[in-house]
């Protein structure tokens, strides 16, 4: 159950909610307006909107729609009231339900909104193809993508038609956690997507959207939520895409981000896998030809995994969370876990061996320790 109440909120995030609703205020428009304030968005919540807005460094359109609002608490209490309503959570950069690998990318979102129960740190992979691939090919797509999750893997995708929706049932069918961002707001479904939602929410998977409600699906928002995808996984795994697939944005924004991308290659008289041969062939991914290969290059060995719900965050001792926060999706000697953390050496020896046996951390040969 998603917690919106509207104590859970400092002032600050309130603001930033309600400056996130107004159409055309982006990342780029809140970071002018948090200068113009000095630095805290909370200054602007404490008066009418009237008695600033005239002066915010916007460009006019957005101005003017500001101006509609007679104050920025209102206007965040209005959204939280519709959040509640509907069952959506609002999770801002930094906390637990919003995904750690999009804080450090440079267009992320500050907010996002949810649906579902976001289950333990792991390591996850963008599962993403064509809406119609050729015939028969959406079965095994299932299948590869529920292997995948029974290494332990999330997986992550779009909710679309085709390829992406079989990964998400895949997932579901190894019991796995499976993450679909959307191209709407999570008040603005499709069908479709209205009756995934249900098994989503009960079989541990999270609908995820940056919209805010209201927001209709449209043709520039599909391409921006494919940033999201990718800037969420570990890797990037395109199962089959033709030259105009839209799945090519989003392995040429996980590209961008450093993440490694896979593409699965197929017939080369076959229209439909021409994409996947074509990022192989320019160097823009490497060939994926097994499971193993995805387990391999998220840095997942399912023979030294807990089974997924295993292990439980909330469990874990205060000692456990600040170990696992020193901790990187590298290998760090124990040396240096300790001189970035404030345990003795028995204390981070303790922690790191509950992390192990939660599943939250794999040990190398010597002694070194990395983030699952």
């Amino acid at each position: 159950m998603v917690d919106v109440a509207a104590d859970r909120f400092t002032a600050e995030q309130r603001a930033l909610l309600a400056l996130w609703t107004v159409p055309g205020l982006g990342p780029r428009a809140l970071e002018h307006l948090r200068a113009f304030a000095e630095g805290a968005l909370a200054r602007l919540a404490a008066c009418p909107v009237r008695d600033w807005v005239s002066e915010a460094p916007l460009p006019p359109p957005v101005r003017r729609r500001l101006a509609e609002v007679s104050s920025l608490e209102s206007l965040a209490t209005r959204v939280l009231e519709h959040c509640a309503r509907v069952g959506m959570g609002v999770a801002f950069g930094g906390e637990r339900a919003y995904p750690a690998l999009l804080v450090d990318t440079v267009d992320a979102p500050p907010l996002l909104f949810y649906r579902g129960q976001v289950g333990p740190p792991r390591r996850r992979v963008a599962m993403v193809g064509s809406r119609q691939p050729d015939q028969g090919f959406l079965p095994f797509a299932r299948t590869f993508a529920r292997q995948v999750a029974e290494g332990g893997v999330g997986v992550v995708s779009g909710a679309a038609a085709g390829v992406d929706r079989a990964c998400h049932w895949g997932a579901m069918d190894a019991g796995g956690e499976t993450w679909a961002f959307l191209g709407s707001a999570l008040d603005e479904l499709d069908p479709a997507q209205a009756k995934l939602l249900p098994h989503f929410l009960a079989r541990g998977g999270v609908f995820f959207s940056e919209l805010p409600p209201g927001v209709r699906a449209s043709t520039t928002t599909f391409p921006r939520r494919n940033r999201l995808i990718a800037g969420a996984s570990d890797v990037v795994l395109v199962l089959r895409a033709g030259l105009g697939s839209g799945s090519l944005y989003t392995a040429e924004a996980g590209r961008v981000r450093g993440r490694p991308v896979l593409a699965l290659p197929g017939d080369v008289v076959n229209e439909g896998a021409a994409g996947c041969n074509a990022l192989i062939r320019d160097g823009h991914a490497r060939a994926c030809l097994s499971v193993q290969e995805v387990w391999r290059t998220v840095g997942v060995d399912p023979q030294r995994a807990v089974p997924p719900g295993e292990g439980s965050w909330e469990e874990l001792s205060v000692e456990a969370r600040g170990a696992y926060e020193v901790l990187k999706r590298v290998p760090r000697s124990f040396d240096e876990v300790l001189a970035d953390s404030r345990l003795s050496p028995a204390a981070l020896t303790s922690a790191l061996v509950e992390l192990e046996l939660s599943g939250f951390v794999i040990q190398h040969p010597g002694r070194l320790f990395e983030r699952v």
